[in-house]
């Protein structure tokens, strides 16, 4: 199935993370790209480094010990506190 766009507009964002589980930290920034079909269907797709990922809003495991919760900080939050404790 081909789907058309009719919109699309890309937008930066970057979010810190830390698990609630082991206290691993980390911060990864996406393109997100918000596109519009001719339907008027609203659709947002997550890029890092080039590839598609899942939205970060709905991840619910750490990618150091596979468990959670995650809690999601304004980014700058882990690399403030790693700068802190070096």
């Amino acid at each position: 199935m081909v789907t058309m766009e009719r919109d699309t507009e890309t937008v930066h964002e970057a979010y810190a993370f830390v698990c609630l589980h082991c206290g691993h930290g980390w911060e990864e920034a996406y393109e997100i790209r918000h596109t519009t079909d001719l339907a008027g269907h609203r659709r947002a797709d997550y890029f890092t480094r080039g590839v598609r990922v899942p939205s970060p809003l709905t991840r619910n495991d750490c990618p150091s010990c596979n468990l959670g919760p995650i809690r999601i900080l304004r980014p700058g939050r882990v690399d403030a506190a790693r700068t802190y404790l070096a």
